[in-house]
């Protein structure tokens, strides 16, 4: 038999039953262990019975799967069917991307603080809808993805990556914007420093080369922003991928931006791992994720997109 993700059975319960049966059928067979699967030797006059253990990977992909279920995502089209999911594929392939490489990965919940409204989804009689979805594992603290759809008026994919506090590392950000049907577009990826000031940054700014490494491939993504909502000094770093591109040079987003996107999530995740856990900076770190969350909350101009479309108690 062969037991899933799915099954009632798990892996405990599946190593408690092996032990039964070899308590009381010792002499009847023999119990070969693999990577990803137990064989059952019974000899040779009966068939030998491989029990499949789910891996990692396999769980992580039962949850993801029931996760973006609960959201209707992926979406296959935009509510505004001339319009393209500009920015789904990028969804898809951090979905994949958590699934092959996170472990211990949970959902959690989308919603106020005190429980009472949930935000994972909303649709707006204005033409527009959204998907959030949070998550946590081993390695990160928080991971939130958001898809926001309202046609050709707009599409973005937003996500942010928070390192358990064990890590004193940046947060990695994610925005990529379209307006007008692609007439408009802006986009983001970055190693967020969490120390705040510039002159604070130790010991994040010796990140910056992590991501740096990747915009100097992309020329296209060597842009600079402006300073109309943030403060370049202030969460973020000197390496960060940034354009702003017309519908002319729209093929930026397949030639430039998504192996660039595909790159930076990995070089990320080998941060994470080559870093050395440091429990007694737990609370500092903590403290400057939501330093950072504060500052983003006060500035990002998105409210008044929300406001317009789902509103103010909502947005």
């Amino acid at each position: 038999f062969h037991i899933t993700t799915s099954s009632i059975m798990n892996i405990l319960q599946l190593q408690i039953l092996v032990t039964i049966i070899t308590a009381y059928c010792y002499d009847a067979f023999s119990i070969v262990e693999n990577r990803d699967h137990s064989i059952l030797d019974v000899g040779e006059d009966l068939v030998t019975t491989r029990i499949g253990i789910p891996t990692e990977e396999d769980k992580n992909e039962h949850i993801l799967n029931n996760a973006q279920a609960s959201i209707t995502m992926p979406w296959k089209e935009s509510i505004d069917t001339t319009q393209e999911l500009t920015f789904m594929p990028f969804w898809e392939y951090q979905i994949d991307f958590l699934k092959s490489n996170l472990s211990d990965l949970k959902v959690l919940p989308v919603s106020n603080k005190d429980g009472t409204q949930d935000f994972s989804m909303a649709e707006s009689p204005k033409g527009a809808r959204i998907a959030n979805l949070c998550l946590s594992s081993n390695e990160f603290r928080k991971i939130r993805m958001t898809y926001y759809d309202a046609g050709q008026q707009t599409q973005v994919f937003n996500s942010l990556w928070y390192p358990d506090p064990k890590f004193n590392l940046p947060i990695l950000g994610v925005d990529l914007l379209q307006f007008n049907g692609g007439k408009k577009n802006l986009v983001v990826i970055d190693f967020q420093p969490i120390q705040g000031n510039i002159d604070d940054r130790q010991p994040h700014e010796n990140y910056d080369q992590f991501i740096k490494a990747i915009r100097d491939k992309y020329p296209s993504l060597q842009g600079k922003m402006s300073d109309n909502f943030y403060d370049e000094n202030q969460f973020f770093s000197k390496g960060m991928l940034f354009s702003r591109f017309d519908q002319d040079s729209h093929e930026i987003v397949s030639k430039d931006l998504w192996p660039a996107y595909q790159q930076s999530l990995q070089a990320y995740l080998k941060l994470i791992q080559s870093t050395e856990e440091k429990e007694e900076e737990q609370d500092q770190v903590l403290a400057n994720q939501r330093e950072y969350d504060i500052y983003s909350a006060n500035r990002d101009p998105a409210i008044h997109l929300l406001k317009g479309k789902f509103g103010n108690e909502w947005a």
